[in-house]
């Protein structure tokens, strides 16, 4: 078996990104910036999109820059009703199963989230564990030791052994420079930049990885 370990990114890997999640948790992150930051509404695109270029989250951007409270902000802009935009997908849970390969979530969301999002998925028992954002503190993917620390949580394996599995280029490319085979989840391959297969949903994974 040419891979032993799966790494999977969270939001809009295990689910499309059509649900309409990611921008409903968005958009109560500009409104924590403008209500409780204090922050300009006018300011608050640009400088979200600063701090995710420049920290790799714009959690960590306002933790390094205005000493946010990280467990207050993440329980903020993840109180949204995922059962109102998320449904099982049993062929993507038949897929995830039918790999014999270890399989975690590794994800810059906190483990609540994540959890809450498997369990309405139906997907809880396809993964081993949850490498969350608070784990990596201070650090976050794509940062390198963001990384080594997922990797350590999970044995050790050996880099080239593994997988990641993301929506985010960023972050495959990271992963790709550590020798991790890279495999991108979206419907439309963006332009410069390097990975190594791409699907548009879990059910092609098995596919791709010759199970």
């Amino acid at each position: 078996m040419r891979f032993n370990t799966l790494f999977f990114d969270l939001d809009e890997t295990v689910y499309p990104t059509s649900s309409g999640v990611w921008a409903a948790i968005r958009d109560r992150m500009q409104r924590y910036m403008i209500e409780q930051l204090g922050i300009p509404a006018e300011e608050v695109p640009a400088l979200r999109e600063r701090l995710y270029r420049e920290y790799g989250t714009t959690m960590r951007g306002l933790q390094h820059e205005r000493g946010l409270n990280t467990a207050e902000f993440l329980a903020y802009v993840h109180d949204i009703p995922l059962v109102n935009y998320l449904t099982p997908a049993p062929a993507d849970r038949d897929a995830l199963l039918s790999l014999p390969q270890r399989r975690f979530i590794f994800t810059n969301a906190d483990v609540h989230h994540a959890r809450r999002v498997l369990n309405v998925l139906n997907l809880s028992d396809c993964f081993e564990g949850i490498m969350d954002i608070t784990m990596f503190d201070p650090h976050c993917k794509p940062q390198p030791e963001a990384f080594e620390i997922a990797l350590k949580e999970a044995g050790s394996p050996d880099p080239t052994r593994c997988v990641l599995i993301d929506d985010l280029p960023v972050n495959l490319n990271a992963a790709r420079q550590l020798g991790f085979f890279t495999v991108l989840i979206s419907e439309k391959p963006p332009a410069n930049h390097d990975f190594d297969a791409q699907i548009s949903r879990l059910t092609e994974l098995p596919g791709v990885l010759g199970v």
